[in-house]
């Protein structure tokens, strides 16, 4: 009739006075029941003893009967898992003709076999008993409905997820001769909420990104006419993003200069993204940051910016294609391609590259580095949809004129593919 908080002392003094192999233990590691004993009655005031159960504490190995059932709950988890990873694969591979995910997904099913292979396949099998699962005759009505294959995937990822914590759980039971079975699973099933998180934000990139082609990125050093002119005429002429680069500039003056961007292409409705700064961008409001290979990580900008911006990332080889992926940007860089006036590289990846690239992202991207009107077909028809440059129009005296061409030589690029 009193309270208390129950402590480790309730505990261990439980444990200490009902006879059992724990007691003994306790009792050879010198711990006194009768020291433990009044330090409880003394904490409570007054006398007390264990209260009589029917249910004994084990120790020993868990039983048949328990071990049986374990196996068969990993069977059928095993296949409700595998069963749902294929669905999101197939759609991934068929409808959105996600390279980059569906290889992460194979990847992803092999390693779930190679895990599973860690158990006996005879003991899964030897407890199946589909005809009497209670479970096979009991269903929902959502679960005959999806409304898009956005729901279908979504629902196929927490199915899958879902059956690896099962695995993960009931995995415990199955021995000591198994202990890195429930490690696995745990380890699949965090990589499967990134999976998740890859396939289901490629459907949400804003159509805006998504057909983007002229992406300018201008720095105020290397404008040959004012600057405001440069965005603005480029902008009327087909540039789709403005990106803010500025190296030079210290943090007052580069956020008044942002603001004053920021201003410009609302305007227009055109994007802006602000180079390396996600701080920076957070403040001008803009609608999105780039990041280079040495900047801050794709989930540490994102704490800074929120969900609703977008985030770049410059590549340079097919890991890090698939890591900026994995790590949730938006779109990618790719390149340099050619020699730039703007920034120095240690090396070109070259127009195979860029074919690679084109087989591998789903993500939108752009090609870079040294791109100009001189070289911009090539890029394209190595199969670039979009293209960042700088110098071509930051050097120009008719900027807007330079666009129009730019813009120009992608739609000969359309009429080329067409024919």
């Amino acid at each position: 009739g009193r309270h208390a908080e129950i402590g480790s002392e309730h505990l261990l003094w439980g444990l200490s006075i009902v006879e059992s192999d724990v007691s003994e233990f306790l009792s050879e590691c010198g711990v006194d029941t009768s020291v433990i004993t009044g330090h409880v009655t003394a904490q409570s005031g007054f006398e007390t003893s264990a209260i009589a159960v029917d249910e004994q504490l084990r120790t020993e190995a868990v039983s048949r009967s328990d071990n049986a059932d374990a196996w068969r709950i990993v069977d059928a988890a095993a296949n409700r898992c595998s069963e749902g990873v294929r669905v999101v694969e197939d759609v991934t591979r068929f409808s959105q003709n996600d390279a980059t995910a569906s290889r992460m997904l194979k990847q992803w099913r092999h390693d779930f076999s190679a895990l599973m292979q860690l158990l006996p396949a005879r003991n899964r099998l030897e407890q199946r008993d589909t005809p009497r699962d209670v479970g096979t005759s009991i269903s929902t009505r959502s679960e005959g409905e999806r409304q898009s294959l956005v729901e279908l995937l979504t629902a196929n990822f927490k199915r899958a997820q879902e059956a690896l914590r099962t695995l993960e759980e009931t995995g415990k039971l199955l021995g000591p001769e198994y202990l890195d079975f429930p490690r696995g699973a745990e380890q699949l099933r965090y990589r499967l909420y990134t999976l998740e998180k890859i396939v289901l934000s490629a459907r949400t990139i804003p159509l805006q990104l998504s057909s983007a082609r002229l992406y300018l990125l201008v720095t105020r050093d290397l404008c040959a006419v004012d600057p405001e002119r440069v965005v603005r005429e480029s902008i009327v002429n087909g540039v789709d993003v403005i990106q803010i680069r500025e190296k030079s500039l210290d943090d007052r003056e580069l956020l008044d200069y942002a603001r004053a961007v920021r201003a410009w292409t609302r305007e227009a409705g055109t994007l802006l993204i602000v180079n390396d700064r996600p701080d920076i961008a957070a403040l001008c409001d803009a609608d999105g940051v780039h990041l280079g290979q040495e900047d801050l990580p794709v989930a540490e900008a994102r704490k800074i910016l929120g969900s609703g911006k977008l985030i770049g990332v410059s590549t340079h080889n097919l890991e890090q294609i698939d890591r900026a992926v994995a790590d949730g940007a938006d779109y990618l860089g790719v390149g340099p391609v050619f020699p730039s006036g703007t920034k120095q590289f240690p090396e070109f990846v070259g127009k195979e590259f860029v074919r690679q690239a084109a087989e591998r992202i789903e993500l939108p991207w752009f090609a870079l580095g040294g791109i100009d009107e001189s070289n911009l077909a090539s890029v394209l028809s190595a199969g670039a949809p979009g293209v960042a440059l700088c110098g071509c129009l930051c050097d120009s005296n008719e900027p807007g004129a330079m666009a129009a061409r730019l813009r120009g030589q992608f739609s000969n690029s359309s009429r080329g593919a067409g024919s």
